[in-house]
């Protein structure tokens, strides 16, 4: 299993590196990525209220039988690291992902693709990248599509397009997910270890 200052280092090389690549993308094809990327306060709060329906689906879906593979296999992966997380750490974790991913795939490829295919072009093919940068199974890709369907549809709910929503939902949203994925592990573990305890109490 990767250390904790393994993890951190990888992921931030490799959401560092999606944010790059959008800068680099948007300098060769002329798309700013940052264009729609200034302060707004209801962009900001739009983007609260939206991780809402977004976290309960999250919530709602976990102990449905479909899911269970997914959410064990996050479980195993992402839960002995993310359990010994300060809440500042797993912020991070969470600003990382949702500041440079939506930086790349709706600051940069979602204006791209509309260039050519136009608005609903522009929402379907930069998620059908967005879900294949999150293959882990093909459910789990699934899942990412319809998130990021959803992300795509936020950059435009307030007055004017803006970045700040989609970065603010994504970034809550994994903050509250890797919290409740942390919270599992040490639910499994005090688990684990009360079996234990039992069986040798009884053997």
């Amino acid at each position: 299993m990767l250390s904790k200052s393994k993890f951190f280092q990888l992921a931030t090389l490799f959401e560092g590196f999606l944010g790059l690549l959008a800068l680099f993308l948007g300098h060769f094809f002329e798309i700013d990525p940052l264009q729609t990327l200034r302060p707004d306060l209801s962009a900001f709060l739009i983007g609260i209220a939206g991780t809402i329906p977004l976290y309960y689906a999250f919530m709602l879906t976990q102990e449905k039988a479909y899911m269970r593979p997914i959410r064990d296999l996050l479980v195993d992966r992402l839960g002995p690291i993310l359990a010994t997380c300060a809440w500042y750490e797993t912020l991070y974790l969470g600003l990382l992902a949702g500041v440079t991913e939506e930086l790349l795939f709706r600051g940069f490829l979602q204006p791209w693709f509309e260039l050519n295919w136009g608005w609903l072009g522009g929402l379907v093919f930069s998620n059908m990248i967005f879900a294949l940068v999150h293959w882990i199974t093909p459910l789990y890709a699934v899942l990412a599509a319809i998130s990021g369907l959803y992300l795509g549809l936020s950059l435009d709910l307030g007055e004017n397009r803006s970045l700040i929503t989609p970065m603010t939902i994504h970034t809550v949203y994994d903050f509250l997910a890797f919290l409740a994925v942390a919270r599992l592990w040490q639910q499994k573990t005090q688990t684990t270890e009360t079996q234990t305890e039992d069986h040798h109490l009884s053997g």
